[in-house]
């Protein structure tokens, strides 16, 4: 599924596709489970129009490499970034092939990283390596 916005498009996951959007310096995809699952764009789905409308802000990180406000997009550690669309939060880690792989979101409620949230995007960087790996 594509999603057309006045300010941009994006590719919406669906059974066949986890690409999000495929710029010039970056591919950036949705995190999936063996079984097909994606915590990240189920939560992006279930958003408002204006906070799709928001999450656009991960065009410029496939287009021009970085976000030049770092209010939008900052390091967590342990190879985990989050876009900061506010008030929600996509977390994502790089990969091989020039990807970015959205792993989670959520609505920001504290001034701090939630521990949950962030274990839960290294759990799934690990998972998403491991089947690399694994072909």
């Amino acid at each position: 599924m594509i999603l057309y916005h006045k300010y941009g498009t994006l590719n919406i996951m669906d059974n066949k596709s986890c690409l999000i959007y495929c710029g010039l310096k970056f591919t950036v995809e949705w995190y999936y489970d063996k079984n097909g699952k994606s915590v990240a764009n189920e939560y992006y789905l279930s958003a408002s129009e204006d906070l799709k409308i928001k999450f656009l802000v991960l065009k410029k990180m496939g287009d021009f490499g970085k976000i030049f406000d770092t209010r939008k997009f900052c390091n967590e550690g342990d190879g985990i970034y989050a876009f900061k669309p506010q008030p929600d939060r996509y977390l994502s880690f790089f990969t091989y092939g020039k990807k970015i792989i959205v792993t989670n979101g959520f609505s920001k409620n504290v001034d701090k990283l939630p521990k949950n949230e962030k274990a839960l995007a290294i759990k799934y960087m690990q998972d998403y390596l491991d089947r690399r790996k694994g072909g």
